[in-house]
């Protein structure tokens, strides 16, 4: 499997489990906690077999990068969390960020 995707995916999973710690609601719920921490370990595997073939800066800026947008965006989609225009800005500065480490770093 390509290594961008492994850093997809471990991505993915962090923005699963980040929504994960809101929702364990301090990690007083069991069940979404045992789920958050699963999400937390799958992600860092999903991480390490992508940054085999990629530099590690670049795989971990993808990484933090997917998680940091797509958690503010599933925050909004999910927790009815601020879209003001320069919230949305600010994460489509993150957005072209990613696509430029991609298309300059592995």
């Amino acid at each position: 499997m390509s290594a961008w995707i492994w850093v997809g995916l471990a991505g993915l999973l962090e923005v699963a489990w980040a929504i994960g710690l809101k929702m364990s609601d301090g990690f007083r719920r069991p069940g979404v906690s045992a789920l958050t921490i699963a999400g937390m370990i799958m992600s860092f595997v999903l991480l390490s077999q992508g940054m085999r073939r990629l530099p590690a800066g670049t795989a971990y800026a993808v990484w933090t990068g997917i998680g940091t947008a797509g958690t503010a965006l599933a925050g909004i989609w999910l927790l009815g969390e601020s879209a003001t225009a320069a919230r949305l800005a600010c994460l489509g500065l993150i957005l072209a960020g990613i696509a430029g480490l991609k298309l300059c770093g592995g």
